[in-house]
């Protein structure tokens, strides 16, 4: 853009004028990425004070680098992926570079081909492989101008695309007047006015009277040294005003002044000209052709237009452009409605209906004075357009445009609930209340106030208001099924999984299962979601045994369940094989998740999903896979903005035993989740110091905290922690209340014929039992926990029945188990229980020493670093780690040259032979 702050008067270089440590900034960033680093820097300040002229000094320091050009307009803030798309237009021909799923991502949200709309952060891996591969043959420069007018969804991606930079040969420069919220946290460089000297030097090049110097001081105060403010606002005084200084400054603010400076030049304009420079403002494109064809519509000649020229303030080369920002938004403020609707129609008209929509329909809507039927029904198709793109900001823009084009009520009604709910998906949730209310108002059908209904349920669960959710969602699925059975059953499931989720209210959660277990019979063979639906019903209303059956049916559907369900309501229905106590299926459906989400790109699910799947793994004792899917889902959670609460971290810690990690997290989790009213948290952090608490024999502790654990309306975690509660109360003595607890386990594990089941029952009956039978209840859990993949519960029933053993004076017996326990325990990386099998052991007279942990050159290795080694030692290529891990090739191949340091090695293969393998399964893409 030329602006008239590059340029120079009198010999000086107005542009760069003091701002010498900034180009030197500028300067050791395009030197950083010739030798293969990234940057990344915001330049913020605010209007003329120069930021414009340092990006137009990066492009020209850059002489050797490929510079990729983008600008925000404000215009466009609406139009989803606008500003991206000028980024990666330049880069297209190397889409067939990237994973399949990262091309179909890119060639959807620009229209190259249809699809379902992809997630923004796959959208985002997809930029971040395209500027690598770039970078790859020539280093590139990529500048954003204007960034705080970037539409969001493309601020978003690049704010993404920015935190992921480390080892490619790509600079990420940003010039904003704020930076934008999804910029916050990086690299920042601030740009204010000139020093008092250098201001006095740029005003005394630009006014050609001598100023008393009390009215030099006064300019330059009240300008605050901004250079386009000391260059314009002298313009138009005559020589007395200025010598006087009749002419200075209002106490308006100070773009607000520079914006007036403009208007006074362009009122002195001819009115042909005014009315191209209104035509040029109103199309953000900057297309000559579009913006001539709409001046020759409103009879504007370019000889007559230009004959005068436009005093500087606009200029036409490949593209139309205005000498500031400032200028453009001038230029429209100064035009009548009359005059902004007529350049708004004129642009419509020659706007390709075919090639661009969407701009077409947003100046005819800019171009409407009142309600117009066909141009709403053209802003819906484009909501519907932008929504396929992954637009969901922009479709709600059009969306909610389109409602205030609306007359007919029942319409408008229609359009204010799709608007409603499109927004609530945007995150806009204060424009997902406001339309949900015009929506209300208009509803003229039942189904249109159901509709209003559900959107309203949507909106409270995601604005945190919780406990108020399940009984809305409750609600609407009943007034939804006179209208649509399948979403009112979905809904149904929904309701129910949030209420289970929230565990704070029993009454509500039998409410819901009571409302499902009343749903008219199915008729013909039952789906997997009908299968769902009775099983939890029957779970809550009539108990376990009751409902065993039912989930067992579902388990086997489960395994089939195609995959939109599964992203749509699978989250509740993979609870069913933990019901019954089945950790193969359990572990099964977790893995085909993660699987589906990754596959789908559903990249803000993926969190989740593998929080679910790393919580499933720590029952196995596979404690270095369980941290590399700890490590994946914190990964995926910061890349996306998803907030992830530490369950599996509280689990993995407390099951290590390390109780200076475990204790703090523990407290902190409480105290987080409990303001919060999330007793979810709650529960797992008792449970979590059930167990801790146990390995390291304080009983007397673990007790009080399975207790709380237990305690709650849920149906998983306050399960789990039953037997945590039988062994502490056994060893402080409290028979009644491990009695109380047994019983509870019975009602749950009983009805569920599996080992995991019977074995851990077993294992509890035997420490309230005595004699024989006792004996016979150790073994017997043995046996069966034996034929699991449950480690930590065989070695648990090893080291239980060696205690008792010991105790029944049975030493030889009592120390073959505990020698078992022992070692099982260190091998899994179960500290405290080790320690308590140890001192047991020597109880008994036998000699053991204390288990050292032995460092390896791998603990050298970051969190990252080991999750990086992990996947490529199972096979996994750069661009899939990459993928995995929200990274680009280029910088997995960066922490990969520093693995093979840290681990003296110097190939892929190698790390096999250096890094202990645990048994994370995974397949490569």
């Amino acid at each position: 853009m030329a602006h008239a702050e590059h340029g120079s008067r009198g010999g000086v270089k107005t542009g760069l004028l003091g701002r010498q440590a900034e180009c030197v900034l500028l300067d050791e960033m395009i030197s950083a990425v010739r030798i293969g680093d990234s940057r990344t820097l915001v330049i913020h300040g605010p209007p003329g004070v120069g930021k414009s002229a340092l990006l137009d000094y990066a492009t020209q320091a850059a002489t050797d680098l490929r510079v990729l050009h983008a600008v925000g307009i404000e215009s466009e803030m609406e139009l989803a992926f606008a500003t991206l798309h000028q980024v990666c237009v330049p880069l297209l021909e190397s889409l067939k570079n990237l994973p399949q799923p990262q091309c179909a991502a890119l060639e959807t949200v620009f229209g190259i081909r249809e699809g379902p709309p992809p997630d923004r952060f796959l959208v985002g891996m997809a930029v971040l492989g395209l500027l690598s591969d770039a970078s790859e043959k020539h280093p590139l420069l990529c500048l954003v101008d204007d960034a705080q007018w970037m539409d969001r969804v493309s601020a978003q991606i690049l704010g993404f695309v920015a935190r992921r930079l480390l080892a490619e040969s790509v600079a990420l420069v940003f010039g904003a007047r704020e930076g934008p919220q999804d910029l916050l946290g990086l690299p920042e460089l601030e740009v204010t006015g000139l020093c008092d000297a250098d201001a006095h030097t740029l005003l005394d090049s630009v006014t050609h009277t001598r100023l008393d110097q009390d009215i030099r001081d006064r300019l330059v105060a009240e300008t605050k040294g901004n250079p386009l403010a000391l260059l314009e606002l002298p313009r138009g005084l005559t020589v007395t005003q200025l010598a006087g200084g009749f002419g200075l400054l209002n106490g308006d603010t100070l773009p607000g002044r520079i914006e007036q400076s403009f208007l006074s030049r362009i009122e002195e304009l001819p009115e042909e000209t005014r009315l191209l420079l209104l035509i040029a403002a109103a199309e953000p494109v900057g297309d000559p052709a579009l913006v001539w064809g709409a001046a020759e519509r409103l009879g504007v000649a370019p000889q007559k237009a230009l004959v005068g020229g436009t005093d500087g303030l606009l200029s036409f080369d490949i593209r139309v452009t205005f000498r500031h920002p400032l200028v453009r938004s001038a230029v429209y403020r100064s035009a009548t409605e009359e005059e902004r609707r007529a350049a708004h129609l004129a642009l419509a008209e020659v706007t390709d209906p075919q090639a661009d929509p969407d701009r077409r329909v947003w100046h005819l809507a800019s171009a409407t004075a009142g309600p117009d039927e066909s141009v709403a029904a053209e802003l819906e198709r484009s909501a519907g357009r932008a929504q396929a793109r992954g637009g969901l900001a922009a479709a709600a823009a059009f969306l909610q445009r389109s409602v205030a084009l609306t007359v007919d009520p029942s319409r408008r009604a229609e359009r204010a609930v799709a608007a409603a709910d499109i927004s609530l998906q945007a995150g806009d949730l204060d424009a997902a209340r406001r339309f949900v209310g015009i929506a209300d108002q208009y509803a003229q059908s039942e189904f249109q106030r159901v509709r209003v209904h559900l959107v309203h349920s949507r909106i409270t669960f995601a604005a945190g208001l919780s406990q108020e959710a399940p009984p809305l969602l409750l609600t609407a699925a009943q007034r939804l099924e006179p209208f649509d059975t399948d979403l009112a059953r979905e809904t149904y499931l929904i309701a129910w999984g949030t209420s289970a989720l929230i565990a704070a209210d029993a009454d509500s959660l039998m409410t819901i299962s009571r409302a499902m277990r009343e749903l008219p019979a199915v008729t013909g063979t039952p789906r997997t979601l009908d299968l769902v639906i009775e099983a939890c019903a029957l779970l809550v209303t009539e108990g376990r045994a009751a409902a065993v059956p039912a989930l067992q049916r579902a388990v086997s559907a489960l395994a089939d369940l195609p995959a939109p369900d599964l992203l749509k309501w699978g989250w509740v229905a993979n609870g069913v094989s933990a019901a019954v106590w089945d950790d193969q299926a359990m572990r099964s459906m977790y893995s085909r998740a993660v699987e589906v989400a990754r596959a789908a790109g559903a990249l803000t699910e993926l969190p989740f999903c593998l929080a679910s799947l790393g919580m499933a793994t720590t029952w196995t004792g596979d404690f270095a896979a369980a941290a590399a899917i700890v490590d994946e889902a914190d990964i995926a959670a910061a890349a996306t903005g998803v907030p992830l609460a530490p369950h599996v971290k509280l689990r993995l810690r407390a099951l290590q035993g390390r109780s200076a990690e475990t204790e703090p997290l523990i407290a902190a989790t409480i105290e987080e989740a409990g303001a919060s009213g999330q007793l979810m948290g709650v529960t797992v952090a008792h449970w979590a110091a059930a167990v801790l608490n146990n390995g390291l024999a304080r009983y007397e502790q673990a007790m009080p905290a399975a207790q709380l654990s237990s305690r709650i309306a849920e149906l998983w975690v306050s399960v789990w922690v039953l037997p945590e509660l039988v062994e502490a109360a056994v060893r402080v003595g409290e028979e009644d209340v491990a009695g109380a607890a047994l019983a509870r386990l019975a009602d749950a594990a009983e009805p569920c014929d599996t080992d995991w089941a019977q074995g851990i029952l077993d294992r509890c009956q035997a420490l309230l039992s005595a004699g024989a039978p006792a004996d016979r209840l150790y073994r017997r859990a043995i046996e069966r926990l034996g034929r699991t993949q449950l480690r930590p519960e065989l070695a648990r029933a090893h080291l239980l029945y060696g205690e008792w053993l010991r105790r029944d004076r049975q030493r030889s017996d009592a120390r073959s188990h505990l020698r078992m326990a022992y070692e099982m325990f260190g091998s899994i990386g179960m500290e405290a229980f080790a320690e308590r099998a140890r001192r047991e052991l020597l109880a008994t007279g036998e000699t053991v020493r204390k288990r050292t942990v032995e460092a390896s050159s791998s603990d050298e290795l970051t969190p990252q670093e080991k999750q990086i080694a992990l996947l490529v030692q199972d096979g996994f290529s750069n661009p899939e780690v990459g993928s995995r891990l929200f990274l680009s090739p280029r910088t997995v191949e960066w922490h990969l040259r520093k693995i093979f340091t840290k681990l003296s090695i110097t190939s892929r293969r190698q790390i096999r032979d250096v890094l202990p393998r645990g048994k994370y399964e995974a397949t490569p893409d």
